[in-house]
């Protein structure tokens, strides 16, 4: 009897031990949380769920040390450390873990912006405003009356909540610095205070930046307020200057546009305050660059893949018929449709379709973009997006045509959206200029920027990121059914910045990476080139 309870307890204890095993070695589901929307009150968001932070741009009345947020949407199913919604003091980031399987640490943190200025009657140049040392500097011609300076404007705090002490009117003698003392909600009663330098200068105009482009250059100067201003150029070896267009004027800096220069050209300029003339700078202009295969007549056709080149020629361009091969698709072809008085024979045709193999499926938009396919990933895809590229173009110029489906697919809704069936789709068509590190964005020298479908919340390509320099688009919200020329500008953050990579985005479905659209769109493209001028 003895013998048969030890055989039970030794086969229950195996049971036990076997269970243990099972328990200890199934892994759990990985499932990342994010933060999807964080709204409040006197701010807005940014969210990055690459790095995991979430900054919030306060308006400058808001109480930084009193944020209100009212409502934030984190990852299904997920739980955060601490209560997302409330009052909080951002004066410094606030740590929060979300979880459910695996945990996620984010951090909540708060920029303000404050536009501040100082200027005097009679000025040269612009001031000079460091926040940190808190100090502000305005410079006048040597000379002046340092005991008669007239303060025309000044702001140093929040706009609306700040009280300043003395006021503009008991500012006049600038022999020495002079203090002044802010108070707004944030510090809590106590002050802040200010220097404020008026200094004398021997310099009456500077070129303080000449940027040149391919046929044109943006230029920057300053000078006394008031002085007659301007700028002159020439090509290098000319001896005859040619004035600038009229410059436009703000208190003592100028500026301009100059217009109709030649490519790869060396130039000289100058700035001018009354008959004081600044230092000649020199300068070349940038060479123009084509959009490779902009007319899309190069195609060719791998293992019963259509590609958008030349076989064994070079990639620019990609599509997504990589994937949609899975369910032996084309969503984008080269067809013989080309535009009235095009040269070519061919366009390129663009295709929303809902890809179906053994009864799973996937809706995808008829897409073309600068970049390359990197691979499958089950049913969704990953590519990145980017070619080496440093010119800067004006414009996107050509050929479009669409039929504007209606939505009978909507898998995820994209941020800040609430699609619904049987809404228009949208055909989007946008150009990217910037200086993407594919350390940050995921893609590879070549191509930076990685878009990964199955990650589409934290990798969709956005528009406002800190590495575009230039962006322009066009979107189309009904059906164009002829041939229709369109032109996109291309508007720029900087005038000195200098890109490393352009990206162009053709899609029948905007929302395509979010696999919602319609079945029906279809986006014709053809001729596209780069304006400079």
């Amino acid at each position: 009897m003895m013998s048969k309870i030890k055989h039970i307890a030794l086969a229950l204890l195996g049971a036990l031990t076997f269970s243990s095993c099972i328990e200890n070695t199934i892994p759990y589901p990985v499932e990342k949380i994010d933060i999807l929307s964080y709204e409040g009150v006197g701010f807005r968001a940014q969210i990055d769920p690459l790095t995991r932070n979430v900054k919030l741009i306060l308006d400058e009345e808001t109480d930084i040390s009193q944020v209100e947020v009212t409502s934030v949407e984190i990852t299904e199913n997920g739980t955060a450390s601490i209560p997302l919604t409330g009052m909080f003091d951002l004066r410094t980031p606030i740590q929060v873990t979300l979880s459910r399987y695996q945990e996620y640490r984010w951090t909540i943190s708060a920029e303000q912006p404050i536009e501040r200025y100082f200027t005097v009657a009679g000025q040269i140049g612009q001031s000079e405003i460091d926040p940190e040392s808190r100090t502000a500097t305005a410079y006048v011609a040597e000379g002046t009356d340092l005991d008669q300076i007239q303060v025309t404007s000044l702001k140093l705090g929040p706009r609306s909540v700040t009280t300043m002490t003395p006021s503009i009117e008991e500012l006049s003698s600038f022999h020495s610095v002079r203090y002044v003392y802010l108070q707004y909600p944030a510090l809590k009663g106590a002050q802040e205070r200010w220097q404020l330098y008026v200094l004398e200068t021997d310099v009456k105009v500077t070129l303080t930046a000449a940027d040149a482009w391919a046929t044109m250059a943006w230029l920057y100067g300053a000078a006394e307020e008031g002085a007659k201003v301007g700028f002159r150029y020439r090509k290098e070896g000319d001896t005859a200057w040619i004035e600038a267009p009229k410059a436009t004027v703000s208190g003592g800096t100028f500026s301009t546009c100059v217009k109709g220069l030649t490519p790869e050209t060396e130039y000289e300029f100058l700035a001018y305050s009354n008959e004081d003339l600044s230092p000649i700078a020199a300068r070349r202009t940038e060479a123009t660059r084509a959009l490779e295969n902009g007319d899309f007549e190069h195609w060719s056709v791998d293992n019963g893949i259509v590609y958008p080149y030349a076989a064994g020629g070079a990639p620019f361009w990609a599509t997504g018929n990589v994937g949609a091969s899975i369910a032996n698709t084309t969503v984008t072809e080269g067809v013989n449709d080309p535009r009235p008085g095009s040269s070519g024979q061919l366009s390129a045709r663009l295709s929303s379709v809902y890809a179906n193999l053994f009864g799973v499926g996937r809706f995808a938009a008829g897409n073309l973009y600068v970049g390359n396919y990197v691979r499958n990933d089950g049913t969704h895809g990953i590519i990145n997006f980017g070619r080496p590229f440093t010119a800067r173009p004006v414009a996107l110029r050509g050929w479009v045509k669409y039929n504007c489906g209606a939505m009978d697919y909507i898998t995820t809704q994209p941020p800040g959206q609430t699609l619904q069936k049987g809404d228009p789709d949208c055909g989007s068509l946008y150009i990217a200029l910037g200086d993407w590190d594919p350390a940050i964005y995921g893609g590879t020298e070549e191509s930076p920027v990685e878009v990964a479908t199955r990650r589409i919340e934290e990798t969709a390509f956005n528009k406002d990121a800190e590495a575009v320099i230039a962006y322009g688009e066009l979107l189309l919200g009904e059906s164009v059914n002829e041939w229709t020329e369109v032109t996109i500008p291309i508007n720029y953050r900087s005038t000195g910045r200098i890109p490393t990579h352009i990206i162009v985005a053709f899609a029948a479905s905007r929302y395509g990476d979010y696999f919602s659209g319609s079945s029906k769109s279809v986006l014709w493209v053809d001729d596209f080139e780069l304006i400079y001028e």
